[in-house]
């Protein structure tokens, strides 16, 4: 592994230590670099600022993780993977919820939501005429549901198992996505 990745996955562990403890606003890049034995200089060096840092470990820890799920058959083991990591880190998801940095949690989810979800609707609509903006819409409207399933999930202290919470999820949208896209390809 490249130094430059050892460093910044140095800040992030400390980053990650210091939110299991401390709210995300009251962290300070000193206390960080303090804790993984660095230097100012060179948290700079890699990021402009911690929310920087933050984004830069949602997008490495998960982002990449589900690369492999974005297809019919699997996309409910890349949403599981996506409450797994949740679950793990909890501290640090919650920490970063209930702070400044939620829109780097919201990103994160986005993100990592669409693309999964927009490869299903890509997948079931191969070999049907509909338009992109029409995948799009219909992409966006399960993110924006999951994403609203994975706050609350996590606003109720994360009880349900994920397990149970993808199973469900699995038995409401089944038939769904190739449902939409049909009602989308009878307008050409």
């Amino acid at each position: 592994m490249p130094r430059s990745s050892l460093t910044k996955k140095a800040l992030a562990t400390s980053l990650k230590r210091l939110m299991e403890k401390i709210p995300l606003n009251k962290i300070t890049v000193q206390e960080i670099v303090n804790d993984c034995e660095l230097n100012r200089q060179t948290f700079y060096y890699h990021f402009q600022d911690i929310f920087d840092l933050l984004g830069w470990i949602y997008k490495t820890e998960a982002v990449e993780s589900i690369a492999d799920y974005k297809t019919y058959t699997t996309w409910e083991n890349g949403f599981l993977k996506i409450f797994l990591y949740i679950e793990r880190n909890k501290a640090f998801c919650l920490n970063t919820l209930n702070s400044l940095g939620r829109d780097h949690l919201d990103s994160f989810l986005q993100e990592i939501s669409y693309e999964l979800l927009i490869g299903v609707v890509n997948e079931v609509s191969q070999d049907m005429c509909v338009k992109v903006e029409d995948k799009e819409f219909i992409a966006n409207f399960y993110t924006l549901a999951f994403i609203g399933l994975v706050i609350q999930w996590m606003k109720t202290k994360m009880t349900e198992k994920p397990e149970v919470i993808i199973e469900k999820l699995s038995e409401l949208v089944e038939g769904n996505f190739a449902s939409a896209l049909r009602r989308y390809e009878k307008e050409l």
